[in-house]
């Protein structure tokens, strides 16, 4: 699991909006104050039954997230008393999405879209504060004293290689020529008490890193941070330009800056609000075999026959942790399905704002499609070339090149949030034999399981659907079944009295035309 989606942010957003946050307390967490927010909201499962920390959990987390789910919080985990697990942080609820980055939750996935890439424009530094003030130093360990195992890790699939404390992690690395500071979220298995792996995939921030120490000869400086809140997740998860820091993004999206502490150990600037942070060095060609891991495919990543792991010199945490955690799986249950398909969606459409390109109305990377396999662009219209040129640079530019392997453009009629609009577009709009276009040696992911031998990874192709009315005759093009609004708002109004359940589905389209036929 080495988990990033390319941003390439809109510098000139507007720098200023109230702080997402309430008030911290000396004794709470980011998560703490995060959690309280998610509870009121009435999306907050504690688990007081014990559940076993190997396979059960995990097992739990994928059953009950297939749909709208809440957040798991594991208060009696077998084998660790006073610690806790927290599943499900997000999953696939966009009311807990819009919480993370600050927002009142909205009812569509597209405003949250917008809201996320505003925010992702504005950048300020962190904040330096005394170690002391930091709540993951309530307790320190050193030397002979570690046990990593006394956290509850988790074996997420029953084919995983070990045990797996780092999941919904944040891992700190520093360039050793420029200092910049990287904040990444990989995937950690177990080696021993003292010892946890970290795999990086090639090209990935920590591994230059690592690469830039190690030609040095010297060991990496690293730092690993669990029990973080959502948000910290989010831009360790984000592939943010190599030459900035994602705790400026953090603090730009919070509209406050994040408390860092820095540590006299590895001199690396740790979270403050974090509740378990791992301190230690990567040394030249210390390596294990690690994995294999349940991927954010719905597949297990190859094993690793050589990956780097920490020699732990410095364990701090809180009284009473919490251990985030991130299941990767197949469709809705996949943790990082939902913010990915955001920061994606969010990346491509201000990539294609900045390339001047006109008539965007919506960009959607289908959360179950493993986050970003599936991107669909919808558009209006303008000119000859309009759809395929959209669907070209979408496949292409910045936020949209690593991975995705469709990309679909629509009509602006469609909602690109809808998979059943989308796939009505497509069987009624598209020409397959004109419509689609393969892009080939593309950039993809080693973790791609249709890849084979697996010796030809990180080639792939991507595919461009063009599900848009044929420009050629679109003012000709046979008429879709509309609703009348009149009508339409007349059946709304109605509701409840009509003996109807849930709230009536929200319809923006409507016929703009009067029938030229008399109706007897």
């Amino acid at each position: 699991m080495d988990m990033s989606v390319t941003i390439s942010p809109n510098k000139d957003a507007e720098a200023t909006s109230p702080a997402a946050k309430p008030p911290r307390t000396a004794n709470a967490s980011d998560l703490d104050l995060w959690l309280e927010k998610v509870e009121a909201l009435g999306e907050l499962k504690r688990i007081t039954a014990e559940v076993d920390p190997d396979l059960e959990a995990a097992t739990i987390t994928y059953l009950v997230g297939s749909s709208k789910s809440p957040a798991l919080l594991f208060e009696n985990i077998k084998g660790h008393p006073g610690h806790k697990a927290l599943y499900n942080m997000i999953g696939c609820n966009l009311s807990r999405f819009c919480l993370m980055i600050g927002e009142e939750p909205l009812d569509h996935p597209l405003k949250a879209v917008q809201a996320l890439q505003k925010k992702l424009g504005r950048k300020m530094p962190p904040r330096e504060v005394a170690a002391a003030q930091a709540i993951c130093n309530q307790n320190i360990l050193e030397g002979d004293k570690i046990d990593i195992r006394m956290f509850p890790a988790q074996r997420m699939w029953p084919l995983d290689g070990g045990l797996y404390l780092g999941t919904g992690d944040a891992v700190i690395t520093k360039d050793p020529e420029t200092g910049r500071i990287n904040v990444g979220t990989y995937r950690m298995m177990i080696k021993g008490p003292r010892e946890v792996g970290v795999y990086t995939s090639p090209g990935k921030d920590a591994t230059i890193d690592r690469e830039k120490w190690w030609k040095m000869r010297k060991p990496m400086p690293i730092a690993a941070c669990y029990g973080i809140d959502p948000l910290l997740f989010l831009v360790a998860a984000t592939s943010l330009p190599k030459t900035e820091c994602e705790y400026d993004y953090y603090s730009g999206i919070a509209g406050a800056p994040i408390e860092v502490f820095t540590s006299d150990l590895t001199g690396l600037p740790l979270p403050a609000r974090a509740e378990i942070v791992l301190e230690g060095f990567l040394y030249p060609d210390e390596t294990f075999a690690e994995g294999p891991f349940g991927e954010f495919t719905g597949y297990y990543g190859r094993p690793s026959g050589a990956t780097p792991y920490m020699r732990v010199e410095r364990v701090r945490y809180r009284d009473n942790p919490t251990l985030t955690c991130a299941l990767m799986a197949d469709g809705a249950a996949n943790e990082a399905g939902l913010f990915w398909a955001a920061l994606r969606s969010a990346g491509i459409w201000a990539d294609l704002q900045k390339l001047g390109v006109p008539g965007i109305q919506g960009v959607w990377s289908i959360p179950e499609a493993a986050g970003w396999g599936i991107t669909v662009v919808s558009i209006r219209q303008m000119y000859a070339g309009h759809a395929p040129q959209v669907m070209a640079l979408a496949a292409q530019c910045t936020a949209g090149a690593y991975f995705g392997k469709y990309v679909i453009v629509v009509d602006d009629d469609v909602d690109p949030t809808n998979v059943h609009q989308v796939l009505w577009a497509m069987a009624t709009r598209s020409r397959p034999a004109q419509s689609i276009d393969i892009l080939r040696e593309t950039w993809s992911t080693y973790l791609d399981p249709s890849l084979n031998p697996p010796e030809i990874r990180p080639w792939g192709s991507k595919a461009l659907i063009n599900a848009c009315m044929d420009y050629r005759y679109y003012n000709s093009f046979s008429k879709r079944t509309k609703l009348s609004k009149d009508a339409y708002e007349k059946v709304v109004g109605r509701w409840q009295e009509l003996g109807l359940a849930g709230e009536p589905p929200v319809i923006t389209i409507f016929e703009d035309e009067k029938s030229s036929g008399s109706v007897t």
